[in-house]
């Protein structure tokens, strides 16, 4: 098909070449000239015809290596597909090889367990005909021992296990005196050491803030203008407030007294504008006032803002940030419920630090453990649970919201942070001078205390000592042994923990002493 196609070709040519050339020729019809064409017609085809033969053996060695070619890779591929099922036929010869032991191995350990199982039977049958035997033989004794002990079966059990629990009693005192003593020996220099150095490093000034605020004057005339005429500036001034202005015979003073710390700062603010500036009438009264809550707003978010400062906190939302700011002007037993809240936070830092915890969420959990306090006048229910509701809604960790609302054993504590933050409460609110505890209730909590140690049997006199810091106890000699002295000890301060309300904790002593005394005659 090729050799007739480039014939075809080379006639075409030949006849294009005679074309033109007759063209050209047309004119001169001279035979010279025609012959010459001819020969040069003959020399183009002889050279097409050659051309044509040397494509013809070009293309046929082509084929001819292209089949070579398919020839090898059909080989290749037909080696690697042989090579393969090789090595599937000898994974199956060794997987029957595999089953074969094990079918032979299973047939060897069933005869075993049958073997066995056999042996077990004959065991079993004798056991019964040897239970039965001590059965009888039990029940002979069992007879004459009554008969001997004149008791019955549960009259023994009851006087056997009787006994066994006192002596158990007795061993599980000596053990837990033991294990008790070697912790304490071990727990207590730890918790001292960490303790001490805290607050050591954390030690901190206290003032017991009273509900007064006096604001002075420059001259008594001032007390006329401010109570005005027929009393308006004074009643504009409570009412737009919502404080008490006291005006008594101290000279040059009035005293503002409010259950409310922030209205009472707000008041003095406003008190101390109206006598600067001389202007004190009804409608001056309210545009200071106005100012200077709006002032107030200003110093409670600032005073927020530095606490988190100091204490290295970041990321609390503007209204937490608000809220604490307020505890600035909040007391507890006359203690400034923001100065404790920090003291709290570094005492809590710096135990987490020696503790390997993260410091920085222990400070956030310290700090914010009484943020329930500047809500609670808005809000019904505990401060604790306040607090919690409050941190929830912006989201705090789990542990700053347990440490909230666990921090007076209302719920469990889920990490070691809130232990922490209950301890540093109870050491801010322990120091000398931080907090101011009413008479009445300081004598009767002391009452409490020595009656309820006076309740167990066996004590003889009890007292408590030390600010209720601790309660010596001592018993009756005859009564009690020293095992029993360290039950006691236990049993009361038990009881202490469940039914009192106290702050830090109570060291409870049990005295038991022998005297004996003659006199010389």
């Amino acid at each position: 098909m090729n050799d007739a196609m480039i014939f075809a070709g080379i006639a075409i040519v030949v006849g294009l070449v005679s074309f033109f050339l007759f063209a050209y020729l047309g004119k001169k019809s001279s035979s010279a000239v025609i012959e010459q064409a001819k020969s040069e017609a003959k020399s183009i085809k002889a050279e097409a015809i050659s051309e044509a033969k040397i494509s013809k053996k070009e293309a046929i060695l082509e084929a001819k290596e292209e089949a070579l070619k398919q020839k090898r890779e059909n080989d290749d591929h037909f080696n690697k597909v042989r090579k393969e099922q090789d090595d599937i036929d000898k994974k199956q010869k060794d997987m029957q090889s595999d089953l074969l032991k094990k079918v032979e191995f299973l047939d060897v350990r069933q005869k075993d367990l049958s073997n066995r199982e056999n042996n077990i039977t004959t065991r079993e049958k004798g056991i019964a005909i040897r239970e039965t035997d001590l059965e009888k033989i039990i029940t002979s004794q069992n007879d004459q021992l009554q008969k001997i002990a004149q008791m019955t079966p549960e009259e023994a059990k009851k006087q056997l296990l009787d006994n066994m629990i006192n002596v158990a009693k007795v061993e599980a005192a000596a053990h837990i005196k033991e294990i008790k003593d070697r912790a304490e020996k071990d727990a207590d220099k730890e918790t001292k050491e960490i303790i001490l150095s805290a607050i050591y490093r954390c030690a901190a000034d206290h003032t017991v803030e009273t509900t007064v605020s006096v604001v002075n004057l420059p001259s008594d005339e001032m007390k006329g203008r401010i109570i005005g005429r027929e009393g308006r500036n004074i009643r504009s001034f409570e009412t737009a407030t919502g404080v008490d202005v006291i005006v008594d015979d101290t000279p040059e003073a009035v005293i503002l007294s409010g259950y409310d710390p922030v209205r009472r700062e707000i008041a003095r603010m406003s008190l101390e504008k109206l006598i600067s500036d001389g202007r004190i009438h009804p409608t001056r009264i309210e545009e200071v006032v106005e100012k200077s809550r709006l002032e107030m707003e200003v110093i409670v978010r600032e005073a927020g803002e530095q606490a988190c400062f100091e204490l290295g906190i970041h990321n609390l939302h503007a209204d937490v940030i608000a809220q604490l700011g307020k505890l600035h002007f909040r007391t507890s037993y006359g203690q400034n419920i923001l100065a404790h809240s920090k003291e709290v936070a570094m005492l809590c830092g710096l135990m987490a630090a020696e503790l390997e915890l993260d410091p920085v969420l222990a400070k956030r959990c310290g700090l914010l453990h009484d943020i329930g306090k500047a809500i609670d006048r808005e809000t019904e229910g505990t401060h604790t649970q306040i607090g919690t509701d409050f941190i929830k809604r912006y989201k705090e960790a789990d542990e700053v919201v347990n440490s909230v609302e666990s921090h007076h054993n209302d719920v469990p504590m889920l990490s070691p942070y809130p232990i922490l933050v209950q301890a540093a409460d109870a050491i801010s609110g322990a120091r000398p001078g931080a907090r101011r505890e009413p008479l009445e209730a300081y004598v009767k909590r002391l009452q409490q205390l020595e009656e309820l140690a006076d309740s167990f049997k066996g004590v003889n006199k009890a007292y408590a000592i030390q600010a209720g810091r601790e309660v010596r106890v001592i018993v009756e000699n005859e009564t009690l042994d020293d095992l029993g002295s360290s039950i006691l000890a236990a049993d009361i301060a038990d009881k202490i923990e469940h039914e009192m309300q106290y702050p830090g904790q109570i060291k409870v002593t049990v005295i038991r002493e022998a005297r004996a005394t003659e006199y010389a005659k």
